[in-house]
């Protein structure tokens, strides 16, 4: 039987933009006695629109940063909050942890929360880290006999054992984060709240981290939200997901699958082939038209996490007769520099292209793009006769489009792989007629 521990009943949090205040005294007083003491929703923020960070404010516009927003955490459960920068994903956690109150709706928690929302948060900086240990576990509600039998862990995990008796404000970031979340991760809590701020630390203490949420899950049962822009520490800590896009959920399940959406979302593919302007090379016998990506899930995506599945469909036209059996197709991955660090050619393969009547596609898929963290121009071209030499080239597109390579753990250690590219073979180039 399943124990919820979280449950969120139409949540929604607005914010004005500019000046706070309706004005005038009157006003701010109606507010007050509308909002605070009946309860009833502000009689001033009738225009909420949605938190579209794209648009234009105006002074004094009310925004929604959250609206009605559902959900249920179960016990031991870890829930990868995700979306982009401004989705409403710190402002619900913030709701959770009491930071602020929701402008409607209600969030219930049973059992102890601890958080880690920002840098240092719930420090007084005028005390010192073992001072400050104690201040937030009782806080949290725990006795001083129950905080000292954790300081230990909680000092070798932070590795401040040297500073401990230092006042925080000489803190460095990644010296309060290690603390803050060793009190928060330490302290026994029934459900931790980690943002992002585990970035500010270094890899070995994001490793840390991680290998500690999962013991908290896994080991002892206890629930964590987690938010992050890692999508490879989302994939591999947490058992479901949660979407946000401008203040609204857009999403909650597989954790896959939220973040193949959250990949494919509001993409802005740069296809340099649809333009009337693409320069090309060659003699036009057959011209590419198209070309876009495809993840796992079938969806077009401009991005993808590396070591992921990627497809690559280019679609292509011909204009005259042409000997099928001598064309070769190629297509380069370059990096910002220029330089070529992948590419795929269907001789080498011994990939031979089928008469094409009209229109055919071309699809490679690659199981696995090993393909460091990037943006990469990609480069197509067909030749003829069996030669690749320029003089044969049908048709040439320089920049055809980018692909977006976003850090994941290549080499399976808990953390991003660094920047930098290398070779990876795709299991299949097919090229096909559209009907087929």
């Amino acid at each position: 039987m399943t124990n919820t521990v979280i449950k969120i009943e139409n949540l929604s949090k607005l914010y004005r933009l500019g000046e706070v205040g309706t004005g005038s005294l009157r006003e701010d007083i109606n507010r007050w006695w509308t909002t605070t003491i009946r309860g009833e929703e502000d009689p001033y923020a009738q225009i909420g629109h949605v938190n579209d960070q794209s648009e234009q404010a105006e002074i004094g516009e009310y925004i929604w940063a959250l609206r009605d927003v559902n959900l249920e955490v179960q016990e031991g459960e870890v829930l990868g909050i995700i979306g982009k920068n401004g989705a409403g994903k710190s402002t619900l956690l913030k709701l959770l942890s009491q930071v602020t109150s929701p402008t409607t709706g209600v969030v219930k928690t049973k059992g102890r929360l601890a958080t880690l929302l920002e840098v240092g948060t719930g420090f007084h900086p005028e005390m010192t880290g073992r001072e400050n240990i104690f201040m937030n576990g009782t806080i949290m509600g725990m006795r001083r006999l129950e905080i000292a039998r954790k300081l230990d862990e909680i000092v070798e995990f932070a590795g401040v054992a040297k500073y401990m008796d230092t006042p925080v404000k000489r803190y460095s970031s990644g010296m309060r984060v290690r603390l803050g979340f060793a009190v928060a991760a330490f302290l026994e809590p029934e459900i931790l709240v980690v943002d992002e701020v585990l970035a500010v630390g270094d890899a070995e203490f994001q490793k840390k981290a991680i290998g500690k949420m999962k013991d908290v899950s896994q080991g002892e049962g206890r629930t964590v939200l987690f938010v992050s822009h890692n999508m490879n520490s989302i994939r591999s800590l947490c058992s479901r997901g949660l979407l946000l896009e401008n203040g609204t959920v857009k999403f909650v399940g597989e954790v896959d699958s939220i973040i193949s959406s959250y990949l494919s979302l509001n993409s802005e593919i740069i296809n340099n082939l649809l333009s009337p302007d693409v320069q090309r090379n060659g003699s036009g016998e057959m011209r590419f038209t198209n070309i876009y990506f495809k993840n796992n899930e079938s969806k077009v995506v401009d991005q993808i996490i590396s070591g992921d599945y990627l497809e690559i469909h280019i679609e292509l036209e011909k204009y005259s007769d042409i000997d099928f059996t001598k064309l070769i197709f190629s297509i380069l991955f370059r990096d910002n520099g220029g330089n070529t660090v992948l590419q795929f050619v269907t001789d080498e393969m011994e990939v031979t292209i089928e008469k094409i009547d009209l229109k055919g596609k071309v699809i490679i898929k690659i199981p696995n793009i090993w393909l460091r963290g990037n943006n990469y121009n990609l480069a197509i071209r067909l030749n003829k006769d069996g030669i690749t030499g320029q003089k044969f080239v049908v048709d040439e597109i320089n920049n055809a489009t980018v692909l977006r390579v976003i850090e994941g753990d290549i080499w399976n250690i808990g953390r991003s792989n660094r920047p930098g590219a290398f070779a990876v073979i795709p299991s299949e180039i097919s090229i096909m007629n559209d009907n087929d």
